[in-house]
């Protein structure tokens, strides 16, 4: 099947000669029509739920990871979930460099279409590719050597069960950062692009792996709950005679979760290498140019800063609520993942919005970029307020299925209910959370960054840290305390975000370097 660029014609001016240069994006044909959302001609409500659907999606998919993990990885033991709540942190720590990085390829990229200069494309997105990949292995190598003293400072005891289980789930994590990266630059090009639906399908395959293989390579052929389940006992004593498998425990579910990761990142870079996304990036592309260089680093940076500050900021929360126990971690554990739910469904809009606005404001049409804005929050307050309305009666049963054993050092019950207090007193204040995220997309959309950084370390530095530590030490609130603080930075960091929108102050010239014009 044939398909040509987007039908729309565009006017720039040349920096240098100051004429209006008339330029006609239907002159060169792509095998991408299909796949990209046109977003900057008609009606603008549709493209874009067609356009954030597929990355919600996408985003919840990623969640399941997780949340499979999470699951099966209870069956362990309270003392396997509290680890989990201690590996997440320095995880997190890592992943966010390259959650940050990539956002110049989705801008660069976003901006590059919006203005028609579809030969830079191949340039930066090769670039993003080639920095991305040596940033992943010394950040794989970095973080492998220190998980076990990361784990200390965010509360972790050394020589304890939670502490030895999180080193080996956070280390094999480490060891999988360069295809996790690989599949991050995937998303972020094909996002700029204006494809959403790409991603979303590779993640439906890499989810699929990890569902089938998790429970396996966690509890092998003993004790493993899915043949009780099937009732397939005898087949499992079989299984277990003819190979001693009994699974490699929480390493086998950071094991499952690399995996299949990496099947999704090389198909990811087929498309890319092959073309079918619309633009093809060939070995030549990859080469890192002082120009491309500097254009990541300049867009990525803030957003890195961002990312890097909100995980090192879950790091120290993680130590505050250690304060509290392990069982106050493990169910701030458990409730960040439920949470993380919702996260990544707000994350999923302000991601499409990045591209809607990136696009529109490359073609010179601000008004609309902001009609995207009122959409998406629209449709976030929307989707929240039914979500978190469904959840709030469930909060102990929702909570309890992480906890199908009690084996161990750390109280289910404990855990249970401050997960619960949670999901009650942090849950209506995610509606706001979510409006915060959509307006953090339209500052990076813009190519401003450093606002969007700006706002994520106000929220997190200003607000949510020292509130916390200040409910739990200092007016001994207990981690119901903490829930409260939670909540309340979300509400106020909201209100600050729009304000802030609405004066108009986020909005600024393109990012793309005068020698691109």
């Amino acid at each position: 099947m044939i398909h040509v660029w987007p039908l729309y014609q565009y006017t720039m001016v040349d920096e240098t000669t100051k004429d209006v240069v008339s330029q006609d994006s239907t002159t060169q044909s792509s095998p991408s029509q299909g796949r990209s959302v046109d977003v900057v001609d008609g009606r603008l409500f549709k493209p874009l739920v067609v356009l954030s659907a597929p990355i919600v999606l996408a985003e919840g998919l990623d969640m399941v990871y997780f949340l499979v993990d999470l699951y099966w990885i209870g069956h362990l033991g309270t003392d396997a979930i509290a680890a989990m709540s201690y590996a997440w942190p320095v995880i997190y720590l890592g992943m966010s460099v390259g959650f940050g990085i990539v956002t110049a390829g989705t801008v660069l990229v976003a901006q590059y279409k919006g203005t028609g200069r579809f030969r830079a494309i191949p340039s930066a997105a090769g670039g993003t590719i080639s920095f991305v990949t040596i940033l992943s292995a010394v950040l794989a190598i970095a973080g492998y050597a220190l998980t076990p003293w990361l784990l200390t400072l965010v509360g972790a005891l050394p020589e304890t069960a939670p502490h030895t289980l999180a080193v080996q789930y956070a280390r094999i994590t480490f060891l999988g950062l360069v295809p996790t990266f690989w599949f991050f630059v995937f998303n972020a090009l094909s996002r700029g692009w204006g494809d959403t639906r790409t991603p979303l399908k590779l993640m439906a395959v890499s989810t699929t792996i990890n569902v089938v293989i998790d429970p396996f390579l966690i509890h092998g052929f003993s004790a493993n709950p899915l043949f009780e389940w099937a009732g397939l006992s005898a087949l499992e004593t079989s299984l277990y005679a003819q190979t001693g498998f009994a699974g490699y425990g929480i390493e086998g579910a950071a094991v499952a979760t690399v995996l299949s990761r990496s099947v999704a990142a090389a198909l990811g870079l087929y498309i890319l290498f092959s073309g079918r996304l619309g633009f093809e990036i060939t070995p030549s592309s990859l080469r890192l140019r002082r120009s491309t260089v500097t254009q990541i680093v300049k867009i990525g940076s803030p957003t890195v800063v961002e990312m890097t500050v909100r995980a090192g900021g879950v790091a120290v929360l993680t130590a505050i609520i250690a304060i509290e126990g392990a069982a106050a971690v493990a169910a701030y554990g458990i409730s960040e993942y439920l949470v993380g739910i919702l996260f990544v469904i707000s994350l999923g809009l302000a991601r499409g919005v990045e591209a809607v606005v990136g696009q529109n404001l490359g073609a010179g049409q601000l008004a609309r970029a902001k009609r995207a804005v009122y959409l998406s929050g629209g449709i976030a307050v929307a989707l929240f307020t039914c979500i978190v309305a469904g959840a709030y009666p469930f909060a102990e049963s929702i909570v309890g299925v992480f906890l199908a054993v009690e084996g161990g050092d750390v109280a289910a019950d404990a855990v249970v209910q401050g997960g619960a207090a949670f999901i009650r007193v942090v849950g209506p204040a995610l509606i706001f959370f979510a409006v915060f995220q959509v307006i953090l997309g339209a500052f990076r959309g813009s190519g401003n960054t450093k606002l969007a950084m700006m706002m994520a370390s106000l929220e997190l530095l200003v607000f949510r840290i020292p509130l916390s530590y200040a409910a739990l030490v200092w007016l001994e609130a207990g981690v119901t305390g903490v829930w409260y603080s939670i909540a309340f930075s979300y509400v106020i960091a909201s209100v600050v975000a729009a304000v802030w929108f609405f004066r108009g102050a986020w909005i600024i010239p393109s990012v793309l370097s005068k020698q691109d014009q």
